[in-house]
């Protein structure tokens, strides 16, 4: 315990002065407790004495065993020793006696060998000087198995002469067989009735000699054979390509006829096989001859009848010999879109007939590569495809120019007799002329693939793209053209282009037709691509023709795009022709909107009707990027607009913006894009209702009225401006020179515009001071807020009958005439 301890444990024990009295009796208790631990503690230190004393005398103990052990242990590995050393006397005479049988077993096999070594070289020898080729078949089997076992013994003379000797007779042999070889064929098998089975017998010498004997003897036959062959086809009257289909008939006949007598030979020589290898190889060299002796342009007719039988000729080859690895013809799936194109099918079925056919062309290539891999070809696999008929590949332009020659002609005759009209239940929106096109150039892709999948047919696709670029040139002419020549620059349509409604209709089918065409041609290179040799698919590629196509569209649309301008330019002249200065009052929309309309509302539910939604959309894109920016300059070829004038402009101009808006639904379309397209048009007739602000707004804030409302406006623009107010030149003047002075221009942020575009426009003039420009942009809610009353304010007896024809839309918050209300 520590002094604090003690001192609450003695306070705790005599917490008052009457328990002092047991201080003794506690005092005694503590003192016999310190004598008791003081006992123990001494009893402790006398036992531990006594321990540390017997551990020492342990640890000597142990000691002591160690020792005695490890005597004993060196004791047995010296017993050990002796006792090896006397089981190695023992055994030594044991081992020189067992070597000693093992070398005189050895001896005893090797001279018994021998012995039947020498007496089968003696019998073989025998065998072959009397042809026992049966028997000496045998015997060569049994003396290679026995000069196999002295291979050790080489060296040893009299292994030497033996293994001369057997070389001998082999070469004995090999002469023998070859001579008695070299009567097949020449007649003696029919009357030598045994000579059959004696060449039979040879066969199997042949085999028990070295594989070069059977090549070679194979090669001799295989030459001896075709040397006929070689001196028939070489010859001045049979030397020719339109004999080709003869050399395949001698080959076929020889093996026919002879079937039964070439039995002789073991099926693993395969010596039928290896007879029409060599026959290709030969044909293949004399056709190359004739092909490059060739004078003139070879008759394509009989080229394509030559290369047609050698094609027939090499799968007759490879089916016979089961390494036939030829792909279906791939003009099947065109043969069968063809006959659903001679129905008359839809296109989209078409198509989707078309494709399907890819995708099974594609599987079955695959399923035909899987046989390839399980079928085992006879003897080394030789591929016959292409054997032969390659030689015919660099002389196939002239095939290639008969197809492109028919092929034109074929497309002009379809051209001339397209009526540029759907027969009426149709269900499609394109020209028959597109699909015969496609159809003729699927047949001459059929009969190119039946005969070579290389650089012909490649060629050909070539052909195919100048076809298909034609087709677009035709599609192309057929567009209206704008007015040429001194009439055309007399009456000022020189360049306009007149469309009526049967020419709109022929714009929208051939619009369709170079959809249908860019597609499909796409398709086509799809399909040549996977029927052509892998090493020439990525030349196969129609991006450039689907490119004219596109040009084609491009450039329709934008002529139905010029037509409709066309069929504006009496209404726009009807415009400028309106006495605006002598209106009295406001009322109805004028006659040329009504006329503008009635345009609009006979061709464009047409238009909707024909076209896809994706071009009737740019369609409509083009039209309103160009009738309203033509509305807007029209404005200007006015003459003298007082306030009722523009107010019944004003009127007009909402009307068209109206009817503008109205268009996708006129067209029975309405796309996502649609939005965007009432925000164009919003925002093009806003710069016209703007102008028409300006110029309802008083003089002295015409100016103001100007920079807020048309801040991209130019001073020539201004100054037209004033004189459609019908402000004197002096006036004009004073108000320009103020223009001016304080530049033509305004910069404004983006967000304080509501009618026209923010984006500011640089000008060459001088820029007014900071503290001009500051009252400017201060004062600018108050010029448009006099600008949207200006129709308000008007003293006019014709502008009640405004108000009453716009009070329907007063209700709309966005509508076409809500703007001229909003303060």
């Amino acid at each position: 315990m520590d002094k604090s301890s003690a001192l609450e444990y003695i306070n705790q024990m005599f917490p008052t002065e009457s328990s002092l009295s047991g201080v003794e009796p506690l005092m005694q208790k503590i003192h016999s407790e310190i004598r008791r631990v003081d006992a123990g503690i001494l009893a402790a230190v006398r036992q531990q004495s006594n321990s540390g004393t017997k551990a020492k005398e342990d640890l000597a103990a142990a000691t002591h065993a160690v020792e005695e052990l490890m005597y004993k242990i060196r004791e047995i590995k010296t017993k050990a020793e002796q006792s090896e050393t006397m089981v190695q006397e023992i055994c030594r005479d044991i081992k020189k006696l067992d070597f000693a049988k093992k070398h005189v077993t050895t001896t005893i096999t090797a001279l018994h060998r021998l012995t039947m070594l020498v007496s089968a070289v003696e019998q073989l020898q025998v065998m072959a000087s009397k042809r026992q080729y049966k028997e000496a078949a045998a015997q060569l089997e049994a003396v290679n198995q026995l000069c196999g076992h002295f291979e050790a013994y080489r060296d040893v003379p009299k292994i030497t002469e033996l293994r001369e000797k057997f070389k001998n007779i082999k070469q004995i042999l090999k002469s023998h067989v070859f001579s008695d070889f070299s009567s097949l064929g020449t007649g003696k098998e029919s009357e030598e009735t045994n000579l059959l089975q004696h060449l039979s017998d040879a066969c199997l010498v042949v085999d028990a000699l070295e594989a070069s004997v059977r090549e070679e003897l194979v090669k001799n036959f295989c030459h001896r054979e075709l040397t006929s062959y070689q001196q028939i086809f070489e010859g001045a009257e049979l030397a020719k390509l339109d004999k080709t289909e003869r050399r395949y008939a001698w080959i076929k006949r020889r093996l026919r006829t002879n079937e039964e007598i070439w039995k002789i030979f073991p099926p693993a020589w395969h010596v039928s096989y290896l007879l029409c290898i060599q026959f290709c190889k030969l044909t293949r060299t004399q056709l190359v001859e004739i092909l490059d002796n060739l004078k003139e342009k070879p008759d394509v007719g009989t080229l394509l009848l030559a290369l047609q039988r050698t094609l027939e000729f090499e799968e007759e080859l490879a089916e016979k010999f089961g390494g036939g690895t030829r792909k279906k013809e791939a003009g099947s799936d065109i043969e069968d879109t063809d006959k659903g194109e001679s129905n008359g099918q839809t296109v989209s079925d078409i198509r989707r007939k078309y494709e399907k056919k890819l995708v099974a062309h594609h599987k079955s290539g695959s399923e035909d590569m899987d046989r390839q891999k399980d079928s085992v070809a006879t003897g080394a696999g030789f591929n016959f495809h292409g054997i032969i008929s390659s030689c015919f590949e660099p002389h196939l332009t002239v095939y290639v120019e008969l197809e492109e020659k028919t092929l034109m002609e074929s497309l002009e005759k379809l051209v001339q007799e397209e009526t540029w009209d759907i027969e009426e239940g149709g269900q499609t929106n394109i020209l028959s002329s597109s699909m015969q096109v496609f159809l003729i150039i699927r047949r001459s892709l059929k009969r190119c693939s039946a005969l070579t999948k290389k650089q012909t047919l490649l060629n050909l696709f070539k052909v195919f793209q100048r076809i298909l670029r034609a087709y677009a040139a035709k599609l192309f002419a057929r567009l209206p053209k704008g007015g040429t020549g001194i009439v055309a620059a007399a009456t000022g349509t020189d360049g306009q282009i007149r469309t009526s409604d049967r020419d709109e209709k022929v714009i929208c089918y051939i619009v369709n037709t170079a959809e249908y065409c860019h597609k499909t041609s796409g398709e086509l290179a799809e399909n040549v691509s996977k029927i052509i040799d892998p090493q020439l698919a990525e030349k196969v590629d129609m991006s450039e023709v689907q490119d004219e196509f596109s040009v084609v569209i491009t450039k329709a649309l934008i002529t139905l795009v010029n037509g409709l301008e066309t069929k504006f330019d009496a209404e726009m002249a009807a415009m400028t022709r309106v006495p605006w200065g002598t209106l009295e009052s406001v009322g109805d929309q004028s006659e040329y909107v009504n006329a503008i309309n009635s345009i609009l509302s006979t061709s464009i539910p047409v238009l909707g009707s024909l076209l896809t939604p994706i071009y009737f959309q740019f369609f409509l894109d083009k039209l309103a990027a160009s009738l309203a920016p033509r509305f807007y300059q029209n404005i200007y070829k006015c003459k003298h607009i007082p306030e009722t004038g523009a107010q019944q402009m004003l009127l007009d101009t909402q009307a068209i913006k109206t009817i503008l808006l109205d268009i996708p639904a006129l067209g029975r379309q309405q796309s996502t894009s649609a939005s965007n397209y009432s925000k164009f048009v919003s925002r093009e007739m806003s710069k016209a209702e703007a102008l028409l602000k300006v110029i309802l707004s008083p003089v002295d804030s015409v100016e103001d009225t100007y920079r807020a409302l048309l801040p991209e406006g130019t001073p020539l623009e201004f100054q037209r401006i004033l004189e459609l107010k019908g402000l004197k030149k002096a006036d004009q003047q004073s108000i320009l020179d103020d223009f001016n002075k304080h530049g033509s221009g305004i910069r404004q942020p983006s967000a304080a515009l509501t009618v026209v575009s923010a984006a500011p426009i640089a000008t060459s003039t001088p820029v007014v001071s900071n503290s001009a420009s500051a009252g400017a942009i201060a004062s600018r809610e108050d010029v448009l807020t006099r600008a949207a009353a200006l129709g308000r304010g008007a003293a006019t007896t014709g502008f009640k009958r405004f108000l009453a024809l716009t009070e329907a839309a007063k209700d709309r918050k966005d509508g076409p005439f809500r703007k001229l209300f909003n303060a």
